[in-house]
């Protein structure tokens, strides 16, 4: 009887271990997902942003070229601002663990 209930409990343990690494695995997703989004977010901010002062320099005539060019560079811009700061949390990652 006592064997037949430690069997029980050692399945249901392992049905809640393996609920968890599900969940786990399903959280490591979501945050893959999210950090894609805030890109996503970010490079239609950066968008918008150029089209704004594009917009509010200009009537009538907007000089596409100009503003494809001005998008590109203000990627590239946020590009590399991401880049520094990914590269200064992994430093601190690094110093702090030694």
């Amino acid at each position: 009887q006592n064997e037949k209930e430690l069997q029980d409990v050692l399945k249901q343990q392992e049905e809640k271990m393996l609920q968890l690494i599900d969940k786990s695995g399903e959280v490591m997703r979501l945050k893959v997902e999210v950090c894609e989004l805030k890109r996503l977010l970010q490079r239609a901010e950066t968008e918008t942003k150029v089209l704004w002062e594009e917009v509010r320099g200009k009537d009538h005539q907007v000089d596409t070229t100009n503003v494809q060019e001005r998008v590109m560079l203000r990627r590239e811009v946020d590009k590399l601002r991401l880049l520094l700061v990914e590269k200064e949390d992994e430093k601190i990652r690094l110093t702090g663990k030694h």
